[in-house]
């Protein structure tokens, strides 16, 4: 398995607002080999988001320096998976066929369905990370765990279903539609590791880490389940909603477990 900087590079344009330039031609097959990646410019996330944390935990008490940092992800991310949970709220609401369901998240206005989950959405995120913030490392855990394991579970969706869309003239969002085998082994490699580092750094233990794993598999099943229910298969969109889902669940078993 080698390395690409230019597929690590893609990936960082695909996922966030950094101000990274790439000069060639961008195909849709790069963007298939640039998900491998994802896992990994989570893990950038979460490391930009945790040294912000340090820097203003030492100016702000923990109730504003949650909300700065979630202000802070936003920036980063450009809110691109919220955009999909939101837009998913409001297809699988509005929409009774799977045309329509498609056709209303392509629509750029946000409707009552999707502004009520992500309200939802944002406000259990700041209180999950508040009730982490009696420490730094239980926050900083979250935050890697989180943006690192949320992503891989996501992305490990592609090719489980099949990708669809409202016609085959339908300008929609570019989108990984397959996963090689060399792409899913960076993917899991990166969780592994990030997992194993997790685990000898913090306090967290092995069968913690473990019972956070078969979580997020459970998961990523109600997630796949969900979409084959609706759509018979998944968008771009429900990407991103998977991994809004998938990071809220990390958030969420390590307030019960540590809180």
């Amino acid at each position: 398995m080698n390395l690409n900087g230019l597929q690590f590079k893609l990936a960082l344009v695909f996922l966030t607002r950094l101000p990274v330039k790439i000069h060639s031609e961008v195909e849709e097959e790069s963007i298939n080999l640039a998900s491998g990646y994802f896992a990994l410019v989570g893990l950038v996330i979460a490391l930009m988001l945790s040294a912000a944390y340090l820097v203003i935990g030492f100016i702000f008490p923990a109730e504003l320096t949650i909300l700065l940092l979630l202000a802070l992800s936003l920036m980063l991310t450009g809110a691109f998976h919220e955009d999909g949970f939101a837009d998913v709220w409001d297809g699988f609401g509005g929409g009774w066929t799977q045309r329509q369901k498609l056709e209303i998240m392509k629509d750029s206005r946000l409707g009552t369905y999707g502004a009520s989950a992500l309200v939802i959405l944002l406000l259990s995120k700041y209180i999950s990370l508040y009730l982490l913030a009696f420490g730094f490392w239980q926050v900083v855990s979250a935050l890697v765990l989180g943006h690192v394991l949320s992503r891989a579970f996501a992305t490990a969706l592609i090719g489980q279903l099949p990708y669809v869309q409202a016609d085959a003239e339908s300008k929609v969002k570019p989108v990984a539609k397959h996963l090689n085998p060399e792409s899913a082994q960076l993917l899991w490699l990166t969780s592994a590791v990030v997992l194993l580092l997790t685990w000898m750094l913090t306090p967290l233990s092995f069968y913690g880490l473990c019972g956070l794993c078969l979580v997020l598999w459970g998961v990523q099943c109600l997630c796949k389940q969900w979409f084959k229910a609706q759509l018979q298969g998944y968008t771009g969109d429900c990407l991103g909603a998977a991994q809004q889902c998938l990071e809220l669940t990390v958030y969420f078993y390590l307030v019960a477990l540590l809180a």
